[in-house]
């Protein structure tokens, strides 16, 4: 009877996937409204359905707390017909893993489908405007020669990407600084700005808006390069702190078991969306960086793969935990 109805529902998929999408679909976030992650769902969410039929609807769903791993918990456990995905960071996706004691109650790799990589953005240091320095070279010599535990850093969450990055950074710098976490990155920006944190790591399109009206100052990019929003500011490695080696990704990825058609749908619709004039534009304005990889879900698997194995190696290598 089993094999009956296994053989009823297989012959069924290929129907199933060619009405697709016949009903809204649900675009998970791990974090609260604001943030670079939602930021990205909700252009995606605006253009993606232009791309998967006329009747076609995506809802942004915010489902904030442990930088995006109660998010992705949740996400395994819902149906793998493609009417729920997610807007992963690389925080839940590939550090959790490694930096969190316990781990995560999902494999990364396995556990989902990986529809393709939207941003690869660098993240970048800020300070609050009264911090002690005043320029990139003296904001970094102030950090280096502060008394231990005298600076607080916010952060987006524990055991999200920007977490580790500024642990790494304090690492990096010889100095220990006081962890300050938040919601999202919303919230971290704005004890920022009001100085009840002196500084933090965060992404390029959570800080964008505050940057361009001066209410945070950026010190460095932690990338290999400028980013093109703000070419004034230098890169870390410009600034003679070498060994950063740690990137932010975001991507959309879906329930594992989802039928082939609907996952290269899915995909085909995300490659449309990013590759639209406006839409890359729109991207870049708020700090988003389009992917320079092909965009393809075995690619995007691979991609994957090799995160876990760096996030690993900077785990075991820097000795750093980020505790709950």
């Amino acid at each position: 009877m089993r094999r009956l109805a296994l053989a009823l529902l297989a012959s069924l998929l290929p129907a199933l996937a060619q009405a697709f999408p016949d009903r809204p679909i649900t675009m998970v976030t791990g974090y609260s409204p604001g943030g670079s992650t939602d930021i990205a769902a909700r252009i995606l969410a605006d253009r993606m359905p232009a791309h998967l039929g006329a009747e076609a609807r995506i809802v942004v769903e915010n489902r904030p707390g442990a930088s995006g791993v109660i998010a992705t918990e949740w996400l395994k456990r819902q149906p793998a017909d493609g009417y729920t995905i997610m807007v992963q960071e690389v925080g839940a996706g590939a550090v959790a893993s490694s930096a969190l004691s316990g781990g995560t109650r999902y494999d990364s790799l396995t556990d989902f489908v990986h529809l393709g990589l939207i941003s690869v953005p660098p993240s970048i240091l800020i300070v609050t405007n009264g911090f002690a320095g005043g320029s990139p070279a003296a904001d970094l010599a102030h950090m280096r020669t502060a008394p231990s535990d005298s600076l607080t850093y916010a952060s987006s969450g524990v055991g999200g990407v920007l977490h580790l990055q500024s642990e790494l950074l304090g690492r990096l710098l010889g100095t220990h600084m006081v962890h300050v976490p938040y919601r999202s990155g919303a919230l971290m920006l704005q004890s920022i700005h009001t100085g009840e944190a002196q500084l933090g790591v965060a992404a390029v399109a959570s800080a964008a808006a505050m940057l361009k009206e001066n209410m945070v100052r950026g010190v460095a990019m932690l990338g290999p390069r400028r980013f093109p929003l703000f070419p004034a500011i230098p890169t870390i490695a410009e600034l003679g702190i070498q060994g950063f080696d740690s990137p932010a990704w975001f991507m959309l990825i879906a329930p594992a078991g989802m039928p082939q058609q609907v996952a290269a749908q899915l995909n085909r619709a995300l490659v449309a969306t990013l590759a639209e004039p406006a839409v890359t534009a729109r991207m870049l304005d708020v700090g988003h960086a389009p992917p320079a990889e092909p965009n393809t879900i075995a690619g995007t698997r691979d991609f994957m793969a090799r995160e876990l194995a760096l996030y690993r190696d900077i785990v075991a290598r820097t000795g750093v935990r980020l505790d709950q």
